[in-house]
């Protein structure tokens, strides 16, 4: 072969070996590896809790939104956050594009998760922040707070101007931060637009199913003349309904979460609900998660607020025909999505958590 068709035939090599490397980062591989890029979602526990497997599905459905994102999700079988350190820090090992944390045991994973963020693996702290110290620098969430107070308010509606008796609140977590502050929401709502109206509680209403029944049965028998039972949490709502539809009582059952049998509580007039929409959470970590491992974009940092939807009968079969599948969740709530991202409002100082 002559020298110049052997100078040709390198000149083309080279140009192919760089379209493939060009085409590589585009698609969101690695040129070296040829791997593609994959993210983490930790989760509190298995998703058979309605508020973990709606965030999972959100979150799933970001990941797909952006493509070219492989993605897992992992956690405990039950809510056991000794057994969740355990799994980030398996985690870190191999999903080293980005990691979402759920978690009901912050503190715990505080100091793994700091160190998962020096050594530059990215974080999101999804529905429950993480303490200043774990050094998450972007958190997606809900208000708590206001979260309580539109729940308040929803119950409020259904009551007599100038009404006088008794509410009492319920948690079912106590000391979990969420929940407490939803608590706090109702108590100063009440005291604020009903001061004929005494508040008790939060009272411990237990997270497992049939301990919550207990609790609450105890507890109506105990407040017979109460005018309304608020819990904070998915099992509060749907455990309330029952014991309200099996004693015929007149009294009003507030609660969180779009559970089914919650749902149609709310249809048949024996339940009010705030959702703190749970999908959106999972679905904005996704999005962001696998668009800064595709491409690099800087994650945003300070917490992106998320709103929560009173949920009551005038309302009800458009949330039931939204939450039947994940397609009709993705196409609902699209364009509040992208308003969220794009909304300048929606990003606040981390220090405003609430």
């Amino acid at each position: 072969m002559r020298g110049r068709d052997r100078s040709a035939t390198a000149r083309l090599a080279l140009c192919l070996t760089l379209c493939l490397a060009t085409a590589a980062a585009c698609s969101g591989q690695s040129g070296s590896t040829g791997k593609r890029p994959k993210v983490a979602f930790l989760i509190p526990s298995s998703p058979t809790a309605f508020f973990v497997r709606d965030m999972v599905d959100g979150f799933r459905s970001g990941v797909k939104q952006i493509g070219g994102v492989d993605q897992v999700i992992d956690g405990p079988p039950n809510a056991d956050g000794q057994r969740q350190v355990q799994i980030f820090q398996d985690l870190i090992k191999t999903n080293k594009d980005g990691i979402s944390v759920f978690t009901l045991s912050p503190d715990l994973l505080a100091q793994p998760m700091a160190a998962a963020e020096k050594s530059g693996i990215p974080l999101i702290a999804v529905d429950n922040p993480a303490p200043p110290s774990s050094n998450v620098k972007l958190f997606i969430g809900n208000d708590n707070t206001v979260l309580g107070q539109q729940l308040a308010d929803e119950m409020i509606t259904k009551l007599a101007a100038g009404a006088t008796g008794k509410i009492v609140i319920g948690t079912s977590q106590p000391g979990l931060p969420v929940l407490d502050k939803r608590a706090s929401g109702m108590r100063a709502e009440i005291r604020k637009k009903l001061p004929g109206v005494s508040v008790v509680g939060p009272f411990d209403s237990g997270w497992e199913p049939g301990t919550n029944l207990a609790a609450w049965t105890t507890l109506v028998k105990a407040n017979p003349t109460a005018l309304a039972f608020m819990g904070t949490g998915e099992v509060d709502g749907y455990n309330l309904a029952a014991i309200r539809r099996s004693t015929k009582g007149k009294w009003l059952a507030a609660a969180f979460d779009l559970s089914p049998n919650s749902m149609r509580a709310v249809e048949s007039g024996d339940l009010l609900l705030v959702s703190p929409e749970h999908f959106v959470k999972g679905a904005i970590a996704g999005r962001l998660q696998a668009q800064h491992a595709k491409d690099g974009k800087p994650l945003p940092e300070g917490w992106l607020y998320t709103p929560g939807l009173a949920v009551n009968q005038t309302n009800i079969d458009a949330i039931i025909a939204r939450q039947a599948t994940i397609e009709a969740r993705e196409a609902y709530f699209a364009p509040e999505i992208d308003k969220i991202l794009s909304d300048k409002s929606y990003l606040r100082p981390m220090s405003q958590v609430s």
